[in-house]
């Protein structure tokens, strides 16, 4: 599946995608563009639901059985840096559905783990550099926890002040990142470089618009963790196809070739 066009020489192209000015609540819209791609590919979007979400049941159980309470937390906390990688195969069905095309598990699989997997990984080395960051500053704020068997919740308020402070900033750091990196990656042939660093002006660019596209993601995999992980069977496939629709809407890939092989080696509605 290929699709021939002109030329592009990859000297010429910008180090940076240009943005789109988003509205504000331009997120429900993405929002609701995802629910209508679960309801058109549902067998498909809610099996790689199920898979997501069992393996993140999984791996809090082992972290709750064999370590504890606190192991348990950073484990759903680094959870926020595999998210991104784990939805390109989503973004796949949503590239399949805009070319009328049957999705396919086998190709959805093809382009998430074959066809971009070079700048998928050095994707995925960058988020791990924020992830050890992460966990090492997290080791150091355990030194604002009291030193009593038994404290009382005004003795935790700087710990947990301070830990949700660093948590945040490194949570909104890997969101700026991956928000539109890998879907540009998937959409057009560029390099990882690129594609974050278009990522974060989007995001700069659009601060009000993507903090409610953030917040929406957070009550989501929040009411997905309550429901026991059952609610992220569907949360994770329309929060992974919103995300590609939020793409498409922010940024202008069109002075970037298009890949040679794959789903999106098609134009859109082709």
């Amino acid at each position: 599946m290929s699709q021939s066009g002109p030329e592009i020489d990859k000297d010429t192209m910008p180090f940076v995608a240009p943005c789109r000015d988003l509205k504000p609540f331009a997120a429900f819209s993405w929002l609701r563009q995802g629910v209508q791609d679960l309801m058109r590919a549902p067998q498909l979007s809610l099996s790689y639901g199920f898979f997501m979400a069992l393996v993140m049941a999984s791996v809090v159980w082992l972290a709750w059985a064999y370590g504890s309470q606190w192991f348990m937390l950073a484990m759903l906390g680094g959870f926020i840096f595999i998210a991104p990688l784990s939805c390109i195969g989503l973004y796949a069905i949503s590239a399949q559905l805009e070319r009328g095309l049957e999705p396919s598990m086998a190709r959805s699989l093809r382009a998430a783990f074959k066809r971009h997997i070079g700048n998928e990984m050095v994707f995925a080395i960058a988020l791990l550099i924020v992830f050890l960051v992460w966990a090492r500053a997290a080791v150091m704020i355990s030194v604002f926890f009291p030193v009593g068997a038994t404290p009382e919740f005004s003795d935790l308020v700087p710990y947990l002040t301070i830990g949700t402070t660093v948590g945040a900033f490194f949570a909104i750091v890997t969101f700026s990142v991956s928000a539109f990196s890998l879907p540009m990656i998937m959409h057009r042939d560029v390099d990882s470089i690129t594609a974050i660093v278009t990522s974060i002006n989007a995001a700069l660019r659009n601060k009000f618009a993507m903090l409610v596209w953030l917040t929406i993601i957070m009550i989501g995999l929040i009411v997905g963790m309550l429901t026991a992980f059952v609610g992220l069977i569907v949360i994770l496939p329309v929060i992974g196809f919103g995300a590609w629709h939020g793409y498409l809407e922010a940024i202008d890939a069109d002075e970037f070739p298009r890949h040679s092989v794959g789903i999106t080696s098609m134009p859109r509605g082709t």
